[in-house]
């Protein structure tokens, strides 16, 4: 605790996001934007973002917000236009945003390996677009069905035994003093904005257009490939964790669902293995 109260004067803009976050997801949808926009003209003008990264987030939630009034072929090519964006900020490609580097190559415990954290300005604005995009995110209400829910929750430790068979992970019982550090920004900058993304829009999309089998499948998929940098071992990982993520939203329609499963399984991999992997 101490030493994330120590961080405030640095972090406190993040701290905005997830307020914006919180707002946002209570039904407030506007002036959680509107925190937003607030804190963006800031980041400008301090220099966090450049003019041309600015206009490109900019145009972008323009976008989203025009694409649930678009229809036939313009609304396909609209919705693959903000996927490619979304995409975008999310791997940190848009060239202009200064994300700050918080922690740099520090260990978890003796036997994890090195790990860098950086607090992200872009990544998160995808979550914004994504409640402008496909607004039944905050509406969306599916009778619950907890067979979907319990084979999803039953893969994560599935997950976890697979990871120490391999050799991705190793046992390793630690709590570094960077914890709440790493909880608040992988809560809300990093597993909140993902499965807004996957989830909440792409899973939904794509089940309304193809079925939802096809929709969890392809969501999952897809969300595996997006950790293609880090090698056909982590999509592989990460396309069963889409998959148990996607079982738990199709099961309640509840975003906090795959978002706390989502969570949970990243601070117990931090807590309860070498993290993000053994020496």
């Amino acid at each position: 605790m101490a030493f994330f109260l120590s961080l405030l004067p640095q972090i406190w803009p993040w701290l905005v996001i997830a307020a914006a976050q919180i707002t946002a997801l209570g039904g407030r949808r506007e002036l959680g934007l509107g925190m937003i926009a607030i804190l963006g003209a800031y980041a400008l003008s301090i220099g966090a973002l450049s003019l041309s990264a600015t206009l490109i987030i900019a145009l972008g939630m323009a976008g989203a917000a025009v694409l649930p009034r678009l229809g036939g072929r313009l609304a396909v090519l609209g919705h693959l236009a903000f996927v490619v964006w979304s995409v975008a900020l999310g791997a940190h490609l848009v060239p202009g945003v200064q994300n700050l580097l918080i922690l740099d190559q520090v260990t978890a415990g003796p036997d994890s390996g090195m790990f860098t954290l950086y607090l992200n300005l872009d990544k998160p604005m995808v979550f914004f677009a994504a409640l402008l995009a496909w607004p039944a995110i905050l509406h969306t209400r599916t009778e619950f069905n907890p067979a979907p829910l319990f084979l999803g929750l039953a893969l994560l430790p599935v997950l976890f035994a697979v990871g120490v068979w391999s050799g991705a992970v190793r046992q390793e019982i630690a709590l570094p003093d960077w914890w709440l550090l790493f909880a608040f920004s992988n809560l809300f900058l990093t597993c909140l904005t993902e499965e807004a993304f996957f989830r909440g829009y792409l899973q939904s999309a794509l089940s309304a257009r193809f079925g939802s089998l096809v929709g969890l499948m392809l969501a999952s998929l897809l969300f595996g490939l997006a950790q293609a940098p880090g090698g056909l071992e982590l999509v592989v990982f990460a396309s069963i964790l889409g998959l148990a993520c996607g079982l738990g939203y199709a099961a309640t329609g509840r975003l906090w669902v795959p978002t706390l499963m989502h969570f949970g399984f990243n601070f117990a991999h931090l807590t309860l293995f070498t993290y993000p992997g053994p020496v």
